[in-house]
């Protein structure tokens, strides 16, 4: 499949790409079944009905396109389970929330049921988890009238009593063959055999009522107060990748580096509290102005991560000069302001 695109690209977490493919694509099948409803009908429908998809798939894309003077192709991506099975035990659920409403979010799950007694409470994960999503005598987080709010967790979360089994409830792997450039020069490959595997933790999409509000951010952005908010918490058990081309982040500039045994957590450091040894990301998304250039566009605002990274195996020129690893790693007051030239 081939796909043109006149705008920039923003990288997304695994976790967050599995989020939008379910927030996107899942609810269609469901349409052909949609039937006009009278209004004896409608009647008997509240406000507390919601919608919840329960999910297996597979998911591949033989290449992906962006195109301008050139193209970037990502070629032969594949969503599954670990070691290519079917990604499975995902539960979706979607809400348009009432004046409020509390609704899951987050690890509202944990919260019950260490108030159910069923987890120690004595644990700082929880304890925290606990007081966070504790909201009204229900467990979730407070939406206003409008807020459309989908939570993505499992079908089948295992022993009530396991927190391993809680966030190891669904697996993931994400594969890419490669990631090429062509122009004018010839083609080049950035990246290849691209692997990672691990679980996803709760995942939230919510798209706030804002009406026609808006608010400015502290860099003087101009923000609509309807926005798209995503939260999302991850593990990578187990990753690797080929970098063979420079000048394409500007974490490194150099090329030729192999990465095997990635690992993406939260378990070291100063900032383990209320992730569950899992790395989180957060982000807005909205229409906004520019105020330093006044261009209209895509703001993407509020973004957080925080993660640590362990790379046991790290290569250069195929020669492995031993492993490196961030403690703490941490993006925050995070702006990006996206729109076309």
């Amino acid at each position: 499949m081939t796909q043109s695109h006149t705008c920039h690209r923003i990288k997304a977490t695994p976790a967050a790409l599995s989020a939008w493919v379910l927030a996107l694509v899942l609810p269609l099948p469901a349409m052909a079944e949609f039937q006009p409803m009278n209004d004896g009908a409608l009647a008997g429908i509240t406000g507390q009905a919601g919608v919840t998809i329960e999910l297996e798939t597979k998911l591949s894309i033989d290449r992906l396109s962006w195109t301008d003077e050139g193209s970037l192709n990502v070629n032969g991506l594949r969503l599954s389970g670990q070691n290519d099975t079917v990604l499975d035990n995902m539960k979706l659920t979607i809400d348009i929330a009432g004046d409020g409403e509390v609704l899951e979010h987050g690890f509202s799950e944990i919260a019950r049921r260490a108030n159910a007694g069923l987890l120690d409470p004595t644990n700082p994960d929880v304890a925290d988890a606990l007081a966070k999503y504790s909201v009204a005598g229900s467990f979730g987080k407070q939406f206003g009238s409008g807020d459309l709010v989908m939570h993505l967790g499992a079908t089948s979360y295992g022993d009530p009593t396991s927190l391993d089994d809680y966030l190891q409830a669904v697996d993931f792997e994400l594969a890419v063959d490669s990631v090429t450039s062509t122009g004018s020069e010839g083609s080049a490959t950035l990246f290849s055999d691209i692997l990672l595997q691990g679980y996803i933790g709760p995942t939230d999409l919510v798209i706030r009522n804002g009406g026609s509000s808006t608010r400015t951010l502290a860099n003087g952005n101009q923000v609509s107060g309807s926005e798209l908010q995503l939260d999302t918490h991850f593990e990578i058990t187990n990753g690797s990748l080929n970098w063979d081309a420079a000048d394409v982040i500007l974490l490194f500039n150099f090329a030729a580096v192999g990465i095997e045994g990635l690992q993406i957590h939260n378990r070291r450091g100063d900032d383990t509290l209320g992730h569950f040894g899992m790395a989180s990301a957060t982000a807005k998304l909205s229409r906004g102005t520019s105020a330093a250039s006044g261009n209209e566009g895509l703001s993407v605002h509020e973004v957080e991560f925080r993660a640590d990274i362990d790379m046991p195996v790290f290569k250069i020129g195929g020669t492995s000069i031993g492993s490196v690893q961030f403690t703490d790693f941490a993006i925050t007051d995070t702006t990006m302001m996206v729109y076309g030239h």
